[in-house]
């Protein structure tokens, strides 16, 4: 019998190239059962039912004229009569009796695979496969249903036949119209495989890229506990993991952000042997710990690596994956069960930049975690329930609880959407992105706070944060072809204090991170004062004390805390720019500053002028604060060491004297950072006049200078940056400033140390961007929102000089 005819597939028949027999699930799971199981990825063995069972079934039953005449003339923007048509047409299917010999095959697979894992009854997953599912261009997967758990050669046969039936769902008849397939032409298959016990363990979902950004050189791992239905419709907040390829394959363990998600809920088994389902509360204990030990989350992404690999080889060309895991409770091994091309970010041409920019403030509604980097408004309506999809209007702004595919026939006319639950790998936030729509979720109170009709402003232009505004607030888009963005000899770095922008920044015509700022990682991901940390046990404060356990739960060691939350912080940026050169510059925040992180009071003294104080180097080494400082030296020996994120530089500020200098890198040696070793080089801010008085010294103890421009300015005309008294004065393009500037440069190219700025003033200023140009100065590091104009204007500056 030719392999066209068969009822039944094992996976180690087939292959990516049988969609037209098994349907892409099918052929996608015997692809990497016959290929990465020998790599170690783990795969449950299983059999694909094919695409001519499916049409067996129907012509032996004579019921395909029935399903002509059922779906003749249908009009899927009815919402009202298309679930009509499609009962009737699930209903014509459930009706058909199972040819014998069809049922004789199907119980034969069955016995077979029972005998493979020595049980009687296994317990398997029975997963419906359509033959034009999961290809790139056409990739709302989960058309079909799924049934878990199923045992014996009855509920098999039964959970087969409303496979069958679930090519009819409602949201699948819609797709196939909108997306001009012919209903006829797509057919079902069925995948029969080894049930995985998540549901006594967890289950989540991976992709090879970031899936806002579109970055490549992250595996993007989500997690949470029991059945993977929560996650994929957006039950839950997930954990999520970031692990970086390009030193996870060279034998680091470079998981450079992770982030604890609330799940509250999860789905198991009703009760043990049961096929159906429930969703119960997660014990707290479980939900204040990750879901995956650090081990799991990097060989899950060395399996999501394989993976990606074997596609790209394949098919000779770059091939992102969206893949779904699962662990077993009670073996405690995972499994990959699922994966399929990315088919959305692998589409866009990543040379067009499209910037979204809110240019008014607003009253913020509600916030939750973003999808894409869009803003759109309109009416907002709220929806609690599917069956009130139909009063849907095109253009509005979707807030619900969370969306399953059944919500697909709307989210298409929504121009923007917003959950109260789920994380970036749940349904709204996948078919969000298809849509190319900005989409908010895990708000928790989206649907209590808005009103259906009010005007609202959805912004995920701000980062991490997706922002829900009351009113139409103003902004604007910029683009940009960044293939005639023209190259430049002065090296044009960029300054940036935020992780969560790195990935989509990095985008932009750079050559690295000139100055990557310490102070926002403190403040937005650590916000407690280290020595808080390293004296918790004397520290008075009692609201400190608390806000500190909340923040710090799941640390034995407190201190291990800032390491673990600066190392991530830092290794986002050094990732976002690898290879390129990132310089991170060591904490400068003022004694006021520092006073105001959580425990910070007890730690600090009183300055009558904090900027001319207690501030940068002279703190690294001072009794006072050098076990903060080597805080700071353990978590950039992780990334540098543990991560393998070797590009990462670092700068010591406001460094006064070469005695502190030489102070400040003794204490770095203490702490394990020691310059010259593993490419490690340290430079410091020229941002007071004795650095530039004093520039051949300071040649001799560090790798170069970074000009902080504001600082000097301040220090050389004697004025108070942050006073408007004397604002007036206050000037970067001074001929007192330029001298000094010029001065620098000169010393530093003598004595061949490499020399940059990172100050605002060639950001604001093109005529000091040329100045600076004229010097011979290395690098310029501008903020992201100059650096193109910038580049521009350096490249046109530096032909005039030819």
């Amino acid at each position: 019998m030719e392999r066209k005819e068969k009822f039944v597939l094992w996976f180690d028949e087939i292959g990516i190239d049988d969609i037209p027999l098994v349907g892409g699930k099918n052929a996608s799971l015997g692809e990497m059962y016959q290929n990465l199981t020998k790599k170690g990825v783990r795969v449950p063995n299983g059999f694909a039912i094919t695409a001519h069972a499916y049409c067996y079934l129907l012509e032996k039953s004579g019921v395909v004229d029935d399903l002509k005449r059922a779906l003749r003339g249908l009009n899927v923007q009815d919402v009202d009569e298309l679930a009509n048509v499609g009962k009737r047409a699930r209903d014509i299917i459930l009706s058909c009796a199972f040819p014998p010999e069809l049922q004789v095959e199907i119980a034969q697979g069955y016995h077979r695979l029972c005998k493979e894992y020595g049980t009687k009854d296994l317990d398997v997953a029975v997963r419906s496969s359509a033959t034009a599912e999961d290809l790139p261009e056409a990739s709302f997967a989960g058309q079909q249903e799924t049934f878990l758990n199923i045992r014996g050669v009855h509920e098999l046969m039964a959970a087969c036949k409303r496979c069958f039936a679930s090519l009819f769902t409602n949201r699948a008849i819609a797709y196939r119209a909108e997306k001009k397939f012919d209903h006829f032409q797509v057919y079902l298959s069925i995948g029969v495989q080894k049930m995985v016990r998540s549901d006594l363990a967890c289950s989540g979902v991976m992709f090879t890229l970031d899936t806002e950004t579109g970055f490549p050189n992250v595996v993007f791992v989500t997690g949470s506990y029991g059945l993977g239905e929560n996650i994929v419709q957006g039950a839950v907040n997930p954990d999520e993991f970031f692990v970086f390829k390009p030193t996870l394959v060279e034998g680091y363990s470079p998981i450079i952000d992770k982030r604890l998600g609330e799940k509250a809920t999860k789905v198991v088994y009703a009760h043990e042997g049961s096929k159906t389902i429930k969703k119960i509360q997660t014990p707290a204990s479980d939900q204040k710990k990750f879901c995956l030990s650090d081990e799991e989350v990097l060989k899950l992404s060395e399996w999501g690596v394989a993976i990606e690999d074997y596609y790209t080889h394949k098919k000779g060309k770059w091939m992102p994956m969206d893949i779904e895991w699962a662990k077993d409770g009670r073996t405690q091994d995972l499994f990959i069960v699922q994966a399929r091309p990315e088919s959305v970010q692998s589409r866009k041409n990543r040379n067009v930049l499209q910037t979204y920019k809110l240019v008014q403030k607003g009253k913020v509604l509600a916030m939750g975690k973003s999808v894409g980097s869009k803003i759109s408004q309109g009416p907002a309506h709220v929806i609690e329930e599917v069956h009130d999809i139909g009063k849907f209007r095109k253009g509005e702004v979707l807030i619900t609880e969370m969306t399953d595919p059944d919500w697909v026939p709307i989210m298409k006319i929504a121009s923007a959407i917003v959950t109260n639950r789920g994380g970036r790998t749940s349904h709204a936030a996948i078919v969000s992105r298809e849509l190319g729509i900005p989409c908010i979720v895990g708000t928790n109170d989206a649907t209590e706070v808005v009103k259906t009709g009010q005007k609202v402003t959805v912004s995920c232009a701000e980062g991490e944060h997706g922002i829900l505004y009351d009113g139409y607030l103003k902004f604007k888009v910029d683009e940009l072809d960044m293939v005639h963005v023209p190259q430049t000899k002065t090296k044009l770095m960029m300054n940036l204090g935020n992780p969560d922008d790195a990935f989509e920044l990095s985008s932009l015509p750079n050559e690295g991170v000139g100055l990557a700022r310490e102070e926002f990682i403190v403040n937005e991901y650590i916000k407690i004062h280290p020595l808080a940390l390293i004296h918790f046990a004397e520290l008075t404060d009692a609201h400190a004390r608390a806000q500190i356990e909340h923040l710090t739960a799941g640390y034995k060691n407190k201190t291990q805390f800032f390491v673990d939350k600066l190392a991530m912080g830092v290794s986002l940026i050094a990732a976002a720019f690898y290879p390129k050169d990132v310089i991170l510059r060591f904490s400068d925040f003022k004694t006021n500053e520092y006073a105001n992180l959580i425990g910070g009071t007890q730690f600090e003294p009183k300055e009558e002028n904090p900027m001319l104080g207690w501030r940068g180097a002279s703190r690294y080494y001072s009794e006072g604060y050098k076990d903060g400082f080597a805080l700071e030296c353990q978590a950039i020996k992780k990334v540098r060491e543990e991560f393998g994120l070797k590009n990462l530089k670092v700068m010591v500020p406001m460094c006064r004297t070469p005695a502190e200098g030489r102070k400040v890198l003794a204490e770095m040696k203490k702490n394990g950072l020691v310059r010259g070793k593993d490419s490690l080089e340290v430079y410091v801010m020229c941002e007071v006049p004795s650095n530039v008085i004093l520039a051949e010294e300071f040649c001799e103890i560090f790798d170069g200078f970074s000009i902080g421009s504001n600082d000097l300015t301040q220090m050389t005309l004697g004025v108070d940056r942050d006073s408007a008294l004397v604002a007036d004065i206050y000037d970067e393009r001074s001929d007192a400033v330029k001298a000094l500037l010029k001065h620098v440069i000169t010393i530093a190219k003598q004595h061949k140390k490499k020399i940059g700025i990172c100050g605002d003033a060639p950001s604001t200023y093109p005529e000091i961007a040329k100045f600076l140009v004229d010097c011979g100065i290395d690098s310029i590091s501008l903020s992201p929102d100059a650096i193109v104009k910038t580049r521009l204007l350096v490249a046109e500056h530096e032909q005039k000089k030819k």
